[in-house]
């Protein structure tokens, strides 16, 4: 997370959350990366102190701050992804004309 030292009478006040949602059928994995800002509000009544943050609702905020539909879109780039690992649409087969391969 990047954060502004100070925002009014706040510290340490999160303005980006770098993510990574990954998944996983046991075998493959699949993964996108993002970032997204937040708003600055120096008299935000319902700031968090950064060392009293919890990993559960940092994701809340930046899955809101995303939106549900972004969600669904990320989680369908990983899962095409990973049918992508399981049944490649493209393949690389060896030369014929080469014994080496």
């Amino acid at each position: 997370m990047d954060c502004l030292p100070t925002a009014g009478s706040l510290t340490d006040y999160v303005v980006v959350s770098h993510w990574l949602c990954q998944g996983t059928d046991g075998t493959y994995t699949g993964a996108v990366p993002g970032t997204v800002t937040f708003v600055v509000d120096p008299y935000k009544t319902d700031y968090v102190p950064y060392d009293q943050l919890t990993e559960a609702e940092v994701v809340v905020w930046t899955q809101d701050a995303l939106g549900f539909d972004t969600v669904q879109a990320v989680y369908r780039m990983i899962d095409t992804q990973i049918q992508g690992q399981v049944s490649p649409p493209v393949i690389t087969p060896p030369l014929p004309w080469d014994p080496s391969s």
